[in-house]
């Protein structure tokens, strides 16, 4: 979850660094540092607790000026924030910085201490440091130094390491944490996410899992887990055009919710036939396999896990096909039971989450029919990995909350389940879905203007300290997402069930103090959900339903109720997504809260 970023120039870096910085910050904001060595070929650290503003601060107090430095933000796993675990760590003229978990550090640690060597944080990552200046200390060779370091420890990680002794000289190396490495004129970078090197490249080299290089400004070597020397190409990275500013939006979260639309017009762009869709971007052999599917299942994380919930009432009943959907934390400790012609799909925004890359891993091995992947990143390790891979094209997302990611996943499951219900001869579900993703961005617009009521609405919420979240059917995992978003940006505790549970436990915390939100479409179990607001109102719960508009309104005066036009069933849950993010988003204003970086969490979660 932390981010690295950097550099080696004939030109000052630490500009580049900061930038990098203030542009993965959405990774970790607990503390933020550089290390830079000077003209006078002796390392400079600066180091701050807090967000990269306390970074810049301190460096105005002492000035880093260099052609080669590291920097990193960090999200506390080992050691509390504090000065003192901030990253670069330093020992015997080398700088480290390190995404992910050493897991043998402890032991590592008490051979270091024995052979003299003095801690002076609680972090796994200065293990990495002393033993890499061990092992510099027997051969004065970095690069062999940095391979036996390599091999003696054992976890995920990104690292980054810098040594006086080569004043224009990057190492690097990955396993299980993104790392890529950034190609400039005359210059080059490195960073745990292209995102922070767009102010200077849009051509990135992507390390393979297990990679490890050496960079200065006339080359770029690179060598693979056997210690093969590979060259790994060089790619434009496809989002450089996205503008990562807020403009005119107070949060980027506000701006990326107002960015659905075309993300979801570029998600579609290409996939579209006249009355079918066009399979044959899933991948290799998948248009000519699709109908040898027999079972699916579906392992995600957090937002993505909501978004499989509700592909699996669409696959189950569009394709016909059985469909699992499992948390990835879960998945990849227990024994799996995969039936004959399964497809696996995983899905993440950054292709980088720890849980679910490693879950894809751990089914090569199981007997699957193939692996889908569904991810916002065209370079990541779970795009790569894949057999297939389905891409959304949300551009970048730095709001921590997902918004755009969480609809244009739920677009490509859609898209994914057209496809499989085409591969049966399902033409009415075909026909059906296509036309309705066509008119899905217009739709989104026009939800888009209920935000003035949906502005006055949050305030109903300024003292609360809890919230329930009711839907039924593809709906139901709507509301999980949107309990989850309330949770996350405005800390109000707030759970999702399925309507139809109220009446087994979750109705005893009804009260005239607790609003209760509802998902309402115009839908088959439209009556039966009726009928559980009915029972909130009973028992004087404070009702707030999103509506079709179809509905007739009641008159009854403690129910609010906003309407939203008709859909499609099958695009409803996209189009009811919207108000409840916009919903999570004033709430977070109305108490206070830091919308786009809320306490306790990063964007990418690379570490379990």
């Amino acid at each position: 979850m932390c981010g690295i970023v950097g550099a080696v120039a004939q030109r000052d870096i630490t500009p580049i660094l900061l930038e990098g910085l203030r542009r993965l910050e959405y990774r970790g904001y607990d503390s933020a540092g550089v290390a830079v060595l000077t003209s006078a070929q002796q390392l400079l650290r600066v180091r701050a607790v807090g967000k990269v503003a306390e970074l810049e601060k301190a460096l105005q107090a002492t000035p880093a000026v260099g052609h080669l430095g590291i920097a990193h933000t960090r999200w506390a796993t080992h050691g509390k924030p504090a000065e003192h675990n901030a990253h670069p760590h330093l020992s015997a003229g080398l700088a480290v910085v390190h995404n992910g978990i050493i897991e043998n550090h402890a032991p590592l640690r008490k051979k270091l201490i024995d052979l003299g060597y003095v801690f002076t944080s609680e972090t796994d990552t200065e293990v990495v440091a002393h033993l890499l200046a061990h092992h510099y200390s027997q051969s004065q060779d970095m690069l062999g130094a940095f391979r036996a370091t390599l091999n003696d420890i054992h976890g995920a990680y990104a690292l980054a390491v810098i040594h006086e002794s080569e004043p224009n000289t990057l190492y690097c190396s990955r396993m299980g944490s993104p790392l890529v490495i950034g190609e400039g004129s005359g210059e080059r970078y490195l960073a745990s996410d292209p995102l922070a090197l767009l102010q200077v490249t849009d051509r990135f080299r992507y390390l393979e899992e297990g990679d490890y290089a050496r960079i200065s400004l006339d080359s770029c070597d690179v060598w693979d887990r056997d210690e093969q020397q590979v060259d790994r190409p060089i790619t434009r990275y496809e989002h450089a055009a996205h503008s990562l500013d807020k403009g005119e939006y107070r949060h980027f979260m506000l701006k990326e919710i107002f960015e659905q639309p075309q993300a979801i017009r570029d998600t579609i762009a290409g996939t579209l036939g006249d009355d079918h869709v066009l399979t044959a971007i899933l991948g290799p052999d998948a248009e000519t396999r699709l109908v040898d599917i027999a079972n699916i299942h579906i392992v995600a994380c957090g937002t993505s896990y909501h978004a499989g919930l509700v592909a699996r009432y669409w696959i189950e009943a569009q394709a016909g096909i059985p469909c699992q959907v499992e948390v990835a934390s879960e998945y990849r400790y227990r024994t799996v039971v995969v039936p004959k012609d399964t497809l696996l799909i995983t899905i993440s925004q950054s292709g980088e989450t720890a849980d679910t890359l490693a879950a894809l891993r751990y089914a090569k091995d199981q007997g699957y029919l193939a692996t889908l992947a569904i991810c916002n990143v065209a370079g990541s390790s779970l795009v790569r990995e894949a057999d297939w891979r389905l891409l959304t094209h949300a551009g970048p997302e730095i709001g921590v909350a997902s918004t755009k990611a969480f609809t244009t996943q739920l677009v490509a499951l859609l898209w994914l389940t057209t496809a499989l219900a085409q591969a049966r001869g399902q033409q009415e579900f075909v026909a059906r879905n296509v036309n309705a993703l066509r008119g899905l961005p217009a739709m989104i617009e026009q939800v888009l203007t209920l935000e003035p009521a949906i502005t006055e609405l949050a305030q109903r919420f300024a003292n609360k300290h809890h919230a329930l979240f009711l839907g039924r059917g593809t709906h139901y995992p709507i509301a999980m997402e949107g309990a989850l978003k309330l949770k996350e940006i405005s800390y109000i505790h707030a759970e999702a069930y399925a309507a139809g549970e109220l009446k087994h436990g979750p109705l005893a915390l009804v009260d005239d103090d607790m609003p209760v939100v509802s998902v309402a479409p115009s839908d088959s179990l439209l009556e039966k959900l009726k009928s559980n607001l009915e029972e909130v109102r009973a028992r004087g719960g404070q009702l707030i339903n999103f509506a079709c508009e179809t509905i007739e309104p009641t008159s009854d005066s403690s129910i609010q109720t906003i309407s939203l036009p008709w859909v499609e069933d099958c695009i409803s849950p996209v189009l009811y997504t919207l108000p409840l993010q916009l919903l999570s988003y004033h709430v977070a204003l109305v108490k206070g809260t830091d919308v786009d970086k809320p306490r306790n969490l990063a964007k990418s979660v690379t570490v379990e």
